[in-house]
């Protein structure tokens, strides 16, 4: 990859924005800012730039996302099936077709999204659910290891559970932390990323303060309904960006 003011600048920008996305919901949401990487570089190359940053970024927004904010009871039932949903995912990524898991992901979440429009826009509170907990977990494993996106998986689990906005993000910040620093080993593995690429990551470093610090603002202004609003309406976003990626892997 060539390193050239065009890459640092568009790499910068979606750095700035992932760590956007973080301080505002807590993590879940990284893939907003992938389309931004892939107009300079490719997917893969991608991904072995962000796998370290996305440890960067996660213990940055841990100063915001404090233990107070955390969910351990949903904690202890995700982050067993997101170990495992990572080691499957990679190998999903490397013996089986990956675009399939992409768009299956992507149709699960516009139902689940079209089901919470078709319900008016209500929060219907859910009790706490270990099998559930352990799909959601091992799922966004799979997805996350697969095409940086687990977060759809984790919110379809947590959003129905009505937490308040604080814990909501808290929880997904560090389910995504654990997850992060868990993929950042096989992510490179996979990529082994050159020199030109090590160097944008150092440059790509100087937007996480700026960008969690401005998401973490956002954060507080927003009421709890707001707050549910947006994510549902990330989902979305989430949701299309995975059916497109899945969907020109096999046309192209």
């Amino acid at each position: 990859m060539e390193l050239t003011v065009t890459t640092v600048l568009i790499a910068f920008a979606g750095v700035f924005l992932i760590c956007f996305m973080k301080g505002a919901f807590g993590g879940g949401f990284s893939i907003i800012g992938i389309p931004l990487l892939s107009i300079v570089m490719d997917p893969v190359t991608a991904g072995g730039l962000l796998a370290p940053l996305f440890i960067a970024m996660d213990l940055f927004a841990l100063r915001y996302w404090k233990p107070s904010t955390w969910s351990k009871p949903d904690l202890v039932l995700l982050l067993p099936g997101l170990v495992v949903g990572i080691g499957l995912g990679y190998l999903v990524f490397r013996f089986l077709d990956h675009r399939a898991i992409a768009i299956v992901m992507a149709v699960v979440t516009l139902i689940f999204v079209g089901l919470w429009f078709a319900g008016g826009g209500k929060i219907a509170i859910q009790q706490r659910s270990r099998p559930k907990a352990l799909a959601a977990g091992l799922t966004s494993g799979i997805t996350t290891m697969v095409a940086h996106s687990g977060g759809p998986p984790l919110a379809m689990y947590l959003l129905p559970l009505g937490l308040s906005k604080e814990i909501y993000a808290g929880t997904t910040s560090l389910f995504f932390t654990i997850g992060n620093a868990t993929k950042a080993v096989p992510w490179l593995l996979l990529v082994k990323p050159t020199g030109n690429v090590w160097t944008l990551m150092a440059i790509c470093l100087l937007a996480i303060p700026a960008g969690v610090w401005l998401g973490w603002r956002l954060h507080g202004r927003l009421d709890q309904h707001q707050l549910y609003r947006a994510c549902y309406g990330l989902l979305v976003v989430t949701a299309l960006k995975l059916l497109w990626d899945g969907i020109s892997g096999y046309l192209g």
